[in-house]
């Protein structure tokens, strides 16, 4: 079983999540009642929709993880799954997006067309706008 794989298993039991097609068109959704929390877009990478105010908030763990990619401007990050603990690490993250989205303020709110389920869905995951090197690779360049 892959990390992706792993982690999407343990994520579907969490009753406040329900899956769905991702609305970015590549792999799987996993979605709240207001929105969509997780892309899993292949066996290692999985985007998660945090809210501006959470990505500010914990910015510097965030930059601060080999699993984790940023891009600016956007409030989807990159979660690479290599072993155990990214797993754990990612459900942890679910778990303050959850709350971040249950409590975001209207400002955080961007109007999108609507994603699976009628939710509205986030702009731009960062599947098409990020490409994630496998680590070994990325400490050569």
């Amino acid at each position: 079983m892959t990390p992706a794989q792993h982690a999407f298993e343990r994520l579907q039991a969490w009753p406040d999540l329900s899956a769905g097609q991702a609305s970015c068109g590549t792999g799987r959704a996993l979605c709240s009642v207001r929105d969509e929390i997780v892309h899993f877009h292949s066996d290692r990478d999985v985007d998660l929709h945090l809210t501006h105010r959470a990505i500010q908030r914990f910015q510097y763990d965030l930059g601060g993880s080999t699993a984790i990619r940023l891009v600016p401007g956007s409030r989807w990050v990159t979660v690479h799954l290599d072993c155990d603990a990214d797993v754990d690490l990612l459900l942890s993250l679910v778990s303050i997006a959850l709350k971040a989205h249950q409590s975001r303020p209207p400002t955080d709110l961007t109007p999108a067309p609507s994603g699976p389920a009628g939710l509205p869905a986030s702009p731009g995951c960062n599947f098409h706008r990020v490409t994630v090197l496998p680590r070994a690779a990325a400490g050569e360049a």
